[in-house]
């Protein structure tokens, strides 16, 4: 991985993006989507994780974030591995997944090009972070976050789409909380 995608600054706020391997469209079913949720809530709760905007595409998750405690990347490894293991648990077990055996094959082949690991890899190795030094780059990337439920044609206002912030900042917290300063 290059320098230039590291968290370089501990205390930064950064820009993230993380994709399932091969982009696979995992996240159109909701109970993947509710193991992604209920995991960003207990790192905001548990290990200090300040989201600022996030948006979860049916391949791939954007956010801006910061860690209180000044380990972006230990979270954001945690989150990745722990939501990896139950999503493949969820598919699994899911008898009605129409999917089922291709989205396992298709994480068992990305799997066996790795050596570090076991069996299946669900996500993507990086997560792509930038680290955001003012205000209005800030405010750049959460609508760029917003806008791409709308620019990928799912919706047409960023409000409309249920797995985004931009509902937190139109006054609806019943997805996932967000920190403001």
């Amino acid at each position: 991985m290059s320098r230039k995608y590291k968290f370089h600054n501990p205390e930064g706020v950064y820009f993230i993006s993380f994709a399932t391997v091969g982009w696979v469209d995992v996240f159109t079913r909701e109970r993947y989507c509710s193991i992604i949720i209920d995991s960003i809530t207990y790192c905001r709760e548990q290990k200090g994780l300040e989201v600022f905007a996030y948006c979860i595409m049916p391949s791939h998750i954007h956010m801006v974030i910061r860690a209180k405690k000044g380990n972006p990347s230990a979270i954001l490894r945690d989150l990745k591995g722990f939501t990896s293991r139950q999503i493949i648990n969820a598919i699994k077990e899911h008898e009605q997944e129409s999917r089922r055996e291709w989205l396992l094959k298709m994480f068992s082949i990305a799997g066996s090009n790795r050596s570090n690991v076991k069996k299946y890899q669900f996500w993507q190795q990086n997560n792509k972070p930038i680290e955001i030094y003012s205000t209005s780059v800030i405010q750049q990337k959460i609508d760029y976050i917003h806008k791409n439920p709308v620019e990928s044609g799912f919706v047409l206002s960023p409000v409309e789409w249920k797995y985004s912030s931009a509902r937190n900042y139109a006054g609806d917290h019943t997805v996932i909380k967000i920190d403001v300063d």
